[in-house]
């Protein structure tokens, strides 16, 4: 199979004149695809059915893959699939008719109150790793920052007398970002007793987090403290790289925060990207009065 993806990338490369990042976006797709395929045993396209390219897209789903990274998943199988067809190497092509994963309801995993509080609490200890941890997370939930703006944060865009912080965003558009004492005590404690400690002697860094190397955080790095966390704290609910976001937006919606502020503070150009927290909302409604009300 996989020399058929190979096939498959050189015509795309020579035939439609696409770049060598696109390439190899659809090349880390469908390997992705074949390595979930030889699990399930099945060793040619001609007998993948329908379920199958299901099956794949809720695992990755599952993972904590984004909405857009798995519809780009299926359109790489669907392009390459049209292709085998095309070359008269697949009869039927059972992908075709598939909708877009971008059209599927999928509201973000949001955790609860208690949640987020035994998420916190597990971080226990008074050693660098942990200081540094509990501020991270603190910092992460009190901000709804995300993981990969946590990971670029510098200490120059710290703000402590006025309680906010400088947000480098997508797009390199920057955002006033306010965090609460809790947040604020929790990340003094850190710079004052921790951090300096990662730093090999004579190093400077201007990144807030950082490494047991003494560099700054990658995404995934950050990700990986995360769920090693929320697994120490117990929660069976899936962790994604967005989980302390997604929470802290539907708790501020939950308080009474309006829709345009929280717009604000995650940085989001379009309102409509922040009003999915209106439906995680409006679940928590319902399955309240399922439970509450005598006559649900």
């Amino acid at each position: 199979m996989n020399a058929l993806i190979e096939q498959f990338l050189d015509y795309v490369s020579l035939e439609r004149g696409l770049s060598d990042n696109t390439r190899s976006a659809y090349s880390a797709d469908l390997k992705s695809f074949v390595a979930f395929l030889e699990e399930k045993k099945v060793r040619s396209f001609n007998d993948v059915r329908r379920t199958h390219v299901l099956d794949y897209l809720m695992k990755e789903r599952d993972r904590g893959i984004s909405v857009n990274s798995i519809s780009r998943r299926l359109v790489a199988i669907k392009i390459f699939f049209s292709y085998l067809q095309r070359e008269t190497l697949l009869p039927t092509n059972v992908v075709e008719v598939m909708d877009s994963p971008k059209l599927w309801k999928v509201l973000p995993g949001v955790l609860s109150l208690k949640e987020v509080d035994r998420l916190l609490d597990s971080v226990v200890g008074e050693d660098r790793i942990s200081i540094r941890d509990r501020a991270m997370l603190e910092l992460l939930y009190a901000t709804g920052m995300r993981v990969s703006e946590i990971a670029e944060l510098e200490i120059k865009s710290l703000h402590f007398d006025s309680g906010y912080l400088r947000c480098l965003g997508k797009g390199s558009k920057v955002r006033i970002v306010p965090f609460g004492d809790k947040a604020r005590e929790r990340l003094q404690k850190y710079l004052n007793e921790a951090r300096g400690q990662f730093l090999k002697e004579g190093a400077v860094s201007e990144h807030v987090f950082l490494t047991y190397r003494g560099k700054k955080f990658s995404r995934k790095g950050i990700w990986k403290i995360i769920k090693i966390y929320a697994k120490r704290a117990g929660i069976s609910k899936v962790v994604s790289p967005h989980t302390m976001r997604h929470s802290f937006a539907s708790h501020m919606l939950a308080n009474g925060a309006p829709l345009r502020v929280i717009q604000e503070l995650l940085g989001h150009a379009d309102i409509a990207t922040t009003q999915v927290y209106t439906h995680v909302d409006q679940g928590r409604l319902r399955s309240a009065h399922a439970d509450f009300h005598p006559r649900a």
